[in-house]
This record gives C-alpha cells, structure tokens and sequence, in this order.
C-alpha cells in the first residue's frame, strides 16, 4: 500500500510498549521483516520498521504455535486462546505506550466482543475486490465513533479512526 502506508504503521509503532498478533498474521510479518534488517542496503523507512518489530515486546495468539530461540521472533510470548482477555489486560496495566495488533481480523473480533479495544484504526485501499471477509463478525461490544477520517498523504489510502467506547 506504500510508503505512507509504511510510513503511519511506524507512527503506531512508535508509540507502541507492545505489540499483540494472531498466528497468521505473525506468521507473514516473521517471515518478511527480519529479512529487511539482513539486506545489504535497506530502504531507511523499512529498516526502522524492522528495528523496532525485532526489538518489541511480541505476544502471538495461538494453541499450535511453537517457538524455538532461533525461530524469527523466537522471543515471542505465546498466548493461547483461553488466556487471551485476561493477557491483554494485562498489558495494558503494565506496558508504557500503547499495545499495538495489526491484522488479526478474528482476534480484534474477539478483543471487541469483550471490550478490549480503545482505539481502532482502518486502513481503506482503493481496490474494489467484489468478494472477501467481514470487517466485523458481529457487532462490536460498546460503540465505535468515528474521531478521524483522512486519506493518508501522496496515498489513495484513507484511514478511519474509531473510539472504543464501552456501554
């Protein structure tokens, strides 16, 4: 989706004390950025992306998933499924910053239905594909308000920022 694409997923990561997956989305970002960091001559914009998900604090949801020291991301937490809510309650009581997911679609579902969510962030592509997922597999616990609604620069990419707000 391009460079300001790139550009407000490092914003997010800026920001972040920690981050939070589901198995598949961990497994495409595990896979893609530590190869950014091995390249000879990195794009600047990728390296800091890559630097900063090598060094985060990572939790991935998931009952299969295992990990060994030398898998990418092997210091990763693993949170099975039962355990989730009150994990993410947990880091929010106990990390500076933000507790950042990306992706994830059932797992934000999931986060949603408990009130887990603060803020949502969608990102909007100018591709019309016709067929695909729901957003949302059932209405989200609480109500969602609109607090921005912009198109990112030099992009046809439009962001819409949602609150998270209980009762």
């Amino acid at each position: 989706m391009g460079a300001e694409f790139d550009q407000h997923n490092l914003d997010l990561l800026r920001g972040a004390g920690a981050l939070l997956f589901g198995r598949v989305t961990f497994d495409i970002l595990r896979s893609f950025w530590p190869e950014v960091l091995k390249e000879i001559a990195p794009d600047p914009l990728l390296a800091d992306i890559a630097g900063r998900l090598a060094k985060a604090r990572k939790s991935v949801v998931s009952n299969q998933l295992t990990l060994g020291p030398t898998d990418p991301w092997g210091d990763s937490r693993i949170v099975r499924g039962a355990e989730v809510n009150a994990r993410v309650r947990s880091l929010k009581a106990e990390t500076d910053g933000d507790v950042v997911a990306y992706g994830s679609r059932r797992l934000m579902n999931a986060l949603l239905g408990h009130g887990l969510v603060d803020e949502l962030h969608v990102l909007v592509g100018n591709t019309v594909l016709g067929v695909g997922e729901r957003l949302f597999l059932a209405p989200p616990s609480g109500r969602l308000a609109v607090v921005e609604q912009r198109q990112l620069p030099q992009s046809e990419t439009v962001l819409l920022r949602y609150t998270c707000n209980q009762g």
